[in-house]
């Protein structure tokens, strides 16, 4: 299994699904109206990983089957969500 550091990022997975989703998204992308209520310290990283993880899950379900279905979930589990939650949280504009 691959799960060495890439490009600053937990692995590649981490990388590049940050870098091909979620790069140039904002936590009330994710979070919705629901971020405005809520302060910095009050946000659950794995709250938010947990939706950024039904997010990426959602596409391969809605479109794939078979062998691809079964790839793209098995690059999908070896993604860090809370660093790229961790990430979405320390950038967006409190």
């Amino acid at each position: 299994m691959r799960n060495r550091e890439y490009n600053g990022w937990a692995n590649y997975e981490t990388w590049r699904i940050q870098l091909e989703v979620f790069d140039g998204m904002e936590l009330s992308d994710i979070m919705g109206d629901d971020i405005k209520r809520l302060e910095k310290d009050d946000v659950d990283i794995r709250d938010v990983a947990s939706l950024l993880e039904e997010y990426i899950c959602s596409f391969p379900e809605e479109n794939g089957k078979g062998l691809v279905l079964d790839l793209a979930m098995s690059f999908i589990s070896n993604v860090d969500f809370e660093e790229i939650a961790r990430h979405m949280i320390e950038d967006y504009d409190w």
